[in-house]
């Protein structure tokens, strides 16, 4: 499989064309600083490459990721996380090339904003994908910024304030999952072979760039505002640390709604 950059397996297949990348610390796959500083090191390395064609993202394990890690979002730590997760969402919107990501089991927190950075989202029906962040006293901004364009506004805003997980039939449903199928991995190897195989590399590049030079520039704008919001504002209150701190001491949080 080539190169293996740990917790992260990458290779190419296809001639060059398709850039594998594998979450492989199962079964949490957690978006650690380690894994976000091997995900932006691999696509650093090979989307300049001319000849690729797209990314394939997927994970070992039954989990594609449980999401981040809750000891990274404490105030002494979380400049730094969030910084280096929105800069790898960042990369991920201005790829030149379709990131694909073939999902399964469960796909929560930062793991399913990595997801959502990508293009089109191949999902087993069984999955479970989410963004718990409310429950334990704070707001995903990746998702707040990533998720609205995929689903609507209002179905953004349901799954965004509930902190509930959908499986992938109601994903699918909902527009969040683009292809659902009992083997993510095979259908997004089956949809490159067939749609993205036989065509030019450089062409495609141009595709992408036309089809997301208004898109991307919105979330990334967006994606600024809503940073500085939880970390000048949402890690001022009370709340949102006592709710990371109950998380990993194990308690239920005492909310004193300041």
């Amino acid at each position: 499989m080539g190169e293996a950059i740990n917790p992260l397996k990458a290779w190419l297949e296809r001639d060059g064309g398709l850039l594998r990348l594998r979450l492989a610390r199962p079964k949490a796959n957690i978006v650690d600083a380690a894994m976000i500083g091997a995900l932006q090191e691999a696509l650093g390395a090979h989307l300049g490459s001319p000849a690729l064609r797209a990314v394939l993202l997927d994970a070992e394990g039954p989990h594609f990721s449980f999401g981040a890690s809750v000891d990274e979002h404490m105030p002494e730590q979380c400049a730094q996380m969030l910084k280096t997760l929105h800069a790898l969402v960042r990369q991920m919107l201005d790829s030149p090339v379709t990131i694909l990501v073939a999902i399964r089991g469960q796909c929560l927190g930062g793991g399913l904003e990595v997801a959502a950075a990508g293009n089109l989202l191949f999902v087993a029906p069984d999955a479970r994908l989410g963004q718990p962040e409310i429950r334990l006293g704070v707001f995903a901004p990746a998702a707040s910024c990533l998720l609205p364009p995929r689903v609507g506004q209002s179905r953004a805003e349901e799954l965004l304030f509930s902190g509930r997980s959908i499986d992938g039939a109601e994903a699918f449903r909902i527009g969040l999952a683009d292809v659902l199928a009992d083997d993510p991995e095979a259908a997004a190897l089956k949809w490159y072979d067939e749609h993205l195989a036989a065509s030019s590399a450089s062409s495609l590049r141009f595709a992408v760039r036309a089809a997301r030079c208004d898109h991307v520039p919105a979330i990334k704008q967006k994606l600024e505002t809503v940073e500085a919001m939880y970390l000048e504002e949402l890690m001022a209150s009370h709340d949102a640390v006592e709710g990371l701190r109950a998380f990993l001491e194990k308690r239920s949080a005492n909310w004193e709604n300041r």
